[in-house]
């Protein structure tokens, strides 16, 4: 239907190319001139993006970032110790292996599924290395791929369970859960401790490997150097595309904030020993596994699943393959997560993986961010979480409180983030978000 009266040709119609552009849209980028899209440019267009998606229920990270600032402050007022260098650098330690195992739990939960065996599967793994390095004299870098293998294995039985015969992934690590416990157990036999060499390279890495505030400080100067100069690379195609892009100016506020960021907790660490290089491990997997849900073909998919199995699967994506992969990978971080607790701890033994590991990984994961119900989520859930979950812990151990009140709290701040994740839910889908 030709639009009359305005001036415009008789071709120029609603729902072509040609369709008349608004006052002041000649010279715009591409996705600027519809005015259906959404598009934001400038400081103050990114604030008001930023401003509009907390209104629909897209709040991100920013709870649980606020959440964290508030469990430091009260422990801080509580206990003068808590913000010490050395604290946090103990934090940083406590936090590793919950964290590794966090952050298979964040993918698993990206596609709606749950793996309650990881706790097992880490001690199993622990003890593998250990009764393999200590008691049978194996070399330590065998032991650690053993243990790393097992993790995968592991996954790839769950997921050719789960994609074969259909059984649900909650029933298939509930009995994971209970198998690798007995195995666990019947790996470490009689002995039921085995104390891991406090001289092996594996020790020294999980207890008395730190940077240098040299080397710490340059590293935080190559990473923002790489944000910045990947998002000017970025910029550039946008532009050569005929988009819109950020302004440099709004991107060297960027880099600056990332700077602060990093270089605030980093010269507290080295007040002390310094930033841990089990804790840089973490860190490092937390980087591979965003960029790989975020830029990958792979994490595309992974995310399309967790939203739709059926649409995914009529879009062409290898739905059986996602399934098996997200297990291995969720098992595998499991595994590795024990490997660093027994490191850490100089033994593995018959509570190994036991007690709380399970409760801290799950909860760390939903707490972080990370939607129950699939297909919204990200790799830093499981560093914000960890850093919650053992802040607390941390913070009640300076306190001298019993464990009660441990799980107690963890618990109330649990229920408080699915509530707000469940509410955020209902007004995405009130905006058309979800």
């Amino acid at each position: 239907m030709s639009i009359q009266g305005s001036g415009t040709r008789p071709q120029d119609t609603v729902g072509t190319a040609n369709t008349p552009e608004p006052d002041g849209a000649a010279g715009l980028p591409a996705d600027l001139q519809d005015e259906r899209l959404i598009a934001s440019h400038g400081l103050s267009g990114a604030i008001a993006a930023f401003t509009a998606r907390l209104r629909s229920g897209d709040l991100g990270s920013v709870p649980v970032v606020i959440g964290l600032i508030i469990i430091w402050a009260v422990f801080q007022i509580a206990n003068s110790s808590f913000l010490s260098s050395r604290n946090l650098v103990n934090l940083t330690l406590q936090t590793t292996s919950v964290g590794v195992i966090a952050l298979g739990i964040v993918l698993v939960l990206l596609l709606g599924e749950i793996d309650l065996s990881v706790g097992s599967v880490s001690g199993f793994a622990g003890a593998v290395v250990g009764v393999t390095f200590v008691n049978k004299g194996w070399p330590l870098l065998v032991s650690l791929l053993i243990g790393i293998v097992l993790g995968v294995l592991v996954g790839l039985f769950y997921g050719l369970l789960y994609t074969r015969f259909g059984v649900p992934s909650f029933v298939i690590t509930l009995a994971g859960l209970l198998g690798f416990l007995g195995l666990q157990l019947l790996v470490l036999g009689k002995d039921g401790t085995i104390n891991l060499p406090y001289d092996s390279a594996l020790v020294g890495f999980a207890t008395r490997s730190f940077l240098s505030p040299a080397v710490a400080y340059g590293l935080v100067v190559v990473v923002v150097a790489v944000y910045t100069l990947t998002r000017l690379q970025s910029r550039k195609a946008r532009l050569a595309a005929g988009l819109s892009a950020a302004p440099t100016s709004f991107i060297a506020v960027q880099a600056a904030g990332l700077a602060v960021v990093l270089l605030v907790p980093v010269a507290i660490l080295n007040g002390d020993r310094g930033v841990s290089s089990m804790f840089l491990l973490f860190l490092a997997l937390v980087v591979v596994a965003d960029f790989a849900v975020r830029r990958t073909r792979w994490g595309r998919s992974v995310l399309a699943v967790g939203g739709n199995v059926e649409a995914a699967r009529r879009a062409g994506i290898d739905v059986r393959a996602i399934y098996l992969s997200v297990f291995a990978a969720c098992s595998t971080f499991a595994a590795l997560g024990g490997i660093l607790a027994a490191a850490r701890l100089v033994a593995v033994g018959q509570a190994s993986g036991g007690t709380d590991t399970n409760l801290n990984a799950i909860a760390a994961a939903v707490i972080g961010g990370t939607s129950l119900f699939g297909g919204r989520g990200s790799a830093y859930s499981a560093l914000l979480g960890a850093l919650v979950i053992m802040s607390i812990s941390n913070g009640l151990a300076l306190l001298s409180l019993d464990s009660n009140v441990r799980y107690i709290v963890t618990a109330g701040v649990l229920l408080i983030a699915v509530t707000i994740e469940s509410l955020s839910r209902r007004s995405r889908q009130a905006h058309g978000r979800a």
